[in-house]
């Protein structure tokens, strides 16, 4: 299952020495309904090797700040606590694989 990841947590989930994947949606947001399943499905697949979480633009509004997310879904793919690629709106479920798989 996708993490929750909230301003209060992102530090230390970056710093977990594990590539990281957030996706950044809303209850609202039609296209994050799409792509939360998918998100949900990655989560297990790459479980214990990628953290990949979930994180509410309403309800954590410092972190989308910081990373300019403008748009949702955004998903942010973090190496080493940088941000080394992103998807911005609903995608497959295999152009997200690729991006994990380019992390590893």
């Amino acid at each position: 299952m996708a993490l929750e990841i909230t301003d209060g947590n992102i530090k230390e989930i970056l710093n977990s020495g594990k590539p990281v994947v957030i996706d950044f949606w809303a209850e609202w947001c039609g296209p994050c309904r799409m792509v939360g399943p998918i998100v949900e499905e990655l989560a297990k697949e790459y479980e214990g090797k990628v953290v990949i979480g979930k994180m509410d633009v309403d309800e954590n509004t410092e972190t989308p700040t910081i990373y300019g997310i403008r748009n949702i879904p955004t998903i942010l793919f973090f190496k080493d606590g940088q941000v080394a690629d992103k998807q911005i709106g609903a995608t497959q479920k295999a152009a997200l694989a690729a991006k994990i798989e380019a992390l590893l």
